[in-house]
């Protein structure tokens, strides 16, 4: 699946301390929920013991996510906090355990689901920034990212038969025959769902048994004539051919091909982001209050040092600071943000980009582009790596953010394309090696100041290269050089709350003062405010 900006750079729109966590488990919850037909009695959900998620899936909100989607609900409800409560007192038992299965990505959900009817298994990972693939379903391997509308038919007989008449009725992208323990399932990927009289006829025909609907959960569907323009940096100035085009509207071209969007509808998608994270910095700035997390709210304090001339003077970048920490302050008080490129990486790029942009006095179109040009540099790291902490540490988060928000900085002053793209990967350069080791096992701490870090650093970086400095390493080489050095990272040093400032004492504390306070709410997955 080629990576789109709005599917795995920038978004999704979000609750929630983590988008790996979070919103992935969301959305492998929606095709859960598809994949039982609304109807939901029991949840068993394993965990592999040497993954991330048996230490953090209830603090970084795994569980929210997950339960959410299995009652349908969207990324940035208002409810998800409690969605572990609603869900059981739906009537719904559930149940979580730690096995030893030796799964090869870290973030691996195992679920097994159950109603009245019927019992599936669905094995899935969450791959980083909120982006999903479920492997399996009920032992069939299968590949779904979430985007396309999924039509699963169980086959009576010959399954190569239901896959041939499949393929010569519906206009689909992939028609796709799995098979497992001497039973056949056939996969339809497309625009829409497998029309009913069309399954009506291949039932009277004795072909098919069961089916599934399984809908999309991305914003941008994916085709079968799908194609971009690029994938790495180098072919983007390949294909630019020193027109010195700008990254933005490279970025623009990239999408609309991607997408099948038109340059209008991507531009006006990207103001629609622009308009929520405004919202968001105004909400941070004004104050939030949160039971369950380690920080309290502190934006407000800097704009009175800063409002009363008492902060050192930084020029713009005490308004970034301003709004990099507001917009943490909402993330960490299970207010809407967006995942750019994760939700524990969501301040730096959008706090640097909009405080500058008011700092010059420019408009939410220009801030538009700018993410968007972001948003490129955001596919080249997504193509070639990712951005899930739990693979890469938090290089892969804050190093991709910092990176990202450089090119944007540059692209919004008008920079050259070239400046852009060297700033880009100076920032990520100082940012390699990064570990995540999150204190007191919640998204907040030391992520505040690595968010701030990266702004802060993307301004530099920015500054650096259209005054002429050398990146010497090409982007996609440190990017290459960030997934080698990630292998070399011990699992512990990679968002499991298991090694750096995540096992000091004050963590430790501070972790078990806040276990008790949810042990008193009594929901296990603490929702009150």
């Amino acid at each position: 699946m080629e990576v789109s900006i709005f599917n795995d750079v920038i978004g999704p729109v979000m609750r929630g301390p983590s988008s790996s966590h979070c919103a992935a488990a969301l959305r492998i919850g929606r095709l859960g929920l598809d994949l039982m037909d609304g109807g939901l009695r029991e949840v068993l959900v394993e965990f592999d013991r040497s993954g991330s998620l048996p230490t953090t899936h209830d603090t970084q909100g795994s569980d929210m996510g997950l339960f959410g989607g299995l009652m349908g609900w969207d990324a940035a409800d208002e409810r998800l906090p409690g969605s572990m409560q609603t869900l059981r007192d739906s009537g719904v038992m559930i149940r979580i355990e730690t096995v030893d299965v030796n799964d090869p990505h870290p973030n691996t959900y195992r679920l097994t689901l159950t109603n009245e009817r019927e019992q599936h298994t669905l094995r899935a990972i969450s791959t980083g920034g909120g982006m999903m693939e479920v492997l399996d379903v009920d032992g069939f391997a299968v590949s779904m990212f979430g985007d396309y509308s999924e039509t699963l038919l169980s086959a009576e007989g010959d399954g190569a038969a239901l896959r041939d008449k499949l393929a010569s009725l519906v206009e689909a992208d992939a028609v796709l025959l799995h098979e497992c323990n001497g039973k056949q399932l056939v996969e339809v990927k497309a625009q829409k769902f497998v029309p009913h009289a069309i399954i009506a006829e291949l039932r009277s025909a004795g072909l098919v048994g069961a089916v599934k609907r399984i809908a999309a959960v991305l914003p941008v569907l994916s085709r079968r004539t799908t194609k971009v323009p690029f994938t790495t940096c180098a072919e983007m100035l390949a294909y630019d051919a020193g027109k010195n085009t700008p990254l933005w509207k490279l970025a623009v071209a990239y999408e609309c091909e991607r997408g099948g969007l038109s340059e209008r509808e991507v531009i006006d998608m990207m103001i629609g982001i622009v308009r929520i994270l405004r919202r968001s910095i105004a909400q941070g700035i004004a104050g939030t209050s949160y039971e369950d997390r380690v920080l309290g709210f502190q934006s407000g304090g800097f704009k009175e040092m800063m409002d009363q001339g008492r902060l050192l003077d930084a020029g713009a970048l005490n308004r970034i600071i301003l709004y990099v920490t507001a917009l943490m302050e909402v993330k960490s008080s299970m207010g809407v943000i967006v995942a750019m490129p994760t939700a524990g990486a969501c301040a730096a790029l959008p706090g640097a980009v909009i405080a500058m942009a008011e700092e010059m006095k420019l408009g939410e179109e220009d801030m538009a582009r700018a993410i968007l040009a972001s948003g490129l540099i955001g596919v080249f790291i997504a193509t070639a790596w990712t951005f899930a902490a739990e693979v890469g540490g938090c290089q892969a988060e804050g190093g991709s953010a910092a990176a990202m928000a450089a090119g944007a900085l540059v692209t919004m002053v008008g920079g050259t394309l070239a400046q852009a793209v060297a700033a880009s990967s100076m920032a990520m350069q100082s940012m390699i090696g990064l570990i995540c080791d999150p204190i007191a096992n919640r998204v907040e701490a030391p992520c505040l100041g690595k968010n701030v870090m990266a702004a802060a650093n993307a301004v530099s970086c920015a500054n650096m290269a259209l005054s002429g400095f050398d990146q010497v390493i090409p982007l996609d080489e440190v990017i290459e050089t960030a997934k080698q050095v990630a292998k070399q990272m011990p699992r512990e040093l990679r968002c499991t709350a298991l090694g750096g400032l995540s096992i000091t004492p004050t963590s430790l504390a501070i972790e078990q003062r806040l276990a008790g306070k949810r042990a008193v709410c009594g929901t296990g997955s603490c929702g009150c405010k």
